[in-house]
């Protein structure tokens, strides 16, 4: 266990310990209460940053959202960008997955309805972003805003249907296995 917080930024002190738990978990479960009792601070100081349990949770929800981003625009420069990056945005997504299932559940049972379509993908934090910069450089051109809909929602779909079934033990993870099959989508579809 971490040494209890003493000064400096108890918000980010409570999201990175958040982070922390949702790591040893499969299912996502926290309580503000615990928390604060791990940092050493009174909940009443907890609550001034959080002023409920639900804001907690969305907030290491868009933190785990930005931090998968962060995760597929690394591997996706490291592939060089273009169909090749593309694909390890993907790949890298069931990866992040299988690494992080209560927070790929949290996110999923806080982020809310996303829209496909919306012309500004900075709302929609940066693992969507990069999901949408894939699609750009996959299909460019002036798509009609339902196109690229449609070819968002087929990208998101395929590994994320693809994280779930691991996740849910329906099938076995094999990186090798998860590779071909967003490299058979992403290079077909072209």
């Amino acid at each position: 266990m971490n040494a209890p917080y003493h000064h400096g930024d108890l918000r980010a002190a409570a999201l990175e310990m958040g982070m922390e738990r949702l790591a040893s978990q499969v299912q996502p479960d926290l309580g503000l209460r615990a928390l604060a009792r791990d940092l050493g601070v009174s909940a009443t100081a907890l609550y001034r940053h959080f002023p409920n349990k639900d804001a907690l949770l969305d907030a290491l929800a868009l933190e785990g959202l930005d931090r998968l981003g962060q995760s597929q625009a690394e591997a996706a420069d490291a592939a060089g960008g273009g169909l090749p990056g593309f694909a390890e945005v993907g790949v890298t997504y069931v990866e992040w997955a299988v690494q992080h299932p209560a927070l790929l559940r949290l996110i999923y049972a806080r982020v809310g309805k996303v829209d496909l379509a919306t012309p500004d993908p900075s709302a929609m934090g940066e693992a969507f972003r990069q999901l949408r910069k894939g699609i750009a450089e996959k299909m460019p051109g002036d798509l009609a805003p339902e196109e690229r809909a449609a070819a968002t929602l087929h990208a998101w779909s395929l590994v994320h249907g693809l994280a779930m079934l691991i996740l849910d033990g329906q099938i076995e993870y094999d990186p090798a296995m998860v590779r071909k099959v967003v490299l058979i989508t992403e290079f077909r579809d072209s």
